[in-house]
C-alpha cells in the first residue's frame, strides 16, 4: 500500500539488543496526509531501513507500507512498517494537486468540446458563511 504526504514529525531513534542478542534499530516519523482533510499517520522503518530511508520534517515523500498487529498480554498492536519511500519534489506536488481558486478568484477557463463548441462554465464558488445576526457562537470548537 503507498500513501503521500509531509512528515511532521521526527521521533528520536530507538535501538537495543533482542533476547537472541542482535542489534535492532528502529526510527519513527508522523506522516500527515495531502487531501482535503488531512489524516496524521505514525509509521516507523525498522532494521537497516531505519539507516537507508532519512527524513527531515518538511519533507514530503510518498511511502509504501505494510501493517502488521501482534497480541501481547491479551491486548493487540498495529504497527505501520515503511519497506520503501521516495522523497517527492514539492513544486511538482503543488502543481499536481492544486486546490480548489479561492473566493475571489478566477476559476479556469471551460474547455472546448470535441465538436467546437465551448462545455458549460464550472459553478461558481459557494459562499460559506453564516450570518447568525450578532448571536455568539457556543460551539465547543
Amino acid at each position: 500500500m503507498d500513501i503521500k504526504g509531509k512528515i511532521i514529525q521526527k521521533m528520536e531513534p530507538v535501538g537495543g539488543v533482542s533476547k537472541a542478542g542482535n542489534q535492532w534499530k528502529k526510527q519513527e516519523y508522523v506522516l500527515e496526509t495531502l487531501d482535503s482533510y488531512p489524516k496524521k499517520v505514525k509509521f516507523d522503518f525498522f532494521g537497516d531501513r531505519a539507516d537507508q530511508y532519512v527524513f527531515e520534517v518538511g519533507d514530503i515523500i510518498t511511502l509504501s507500507y505494510d501493517i502488521e498487529s501482534r497480541e501481547f498480554n491479551g491486548r493487540w498492536y498495529t504497527d505501520i512498517r515503511g519497506f520503501k519511500a521516495v522523497k517527492e519534489d514539492p513544486n511538482m506536488v503543488a502543481a499536481a494537486a492544486p486546490y480548489p481558486p479561492a473566493a475571489g478568484e478566477a476559476a479556469p477557463a471551460p474547455a472546448p468540446t470535441p465538436d467546437g463548441g465551448m462545455a458549460a462554465p464550472a459553478p461558481a464558488p459557494m459562499d460559506n458563511t453564516f450570518d447568525q445576526g450578532g448571536v455568539p457562537d457556543d460551539l465547543p470548537f
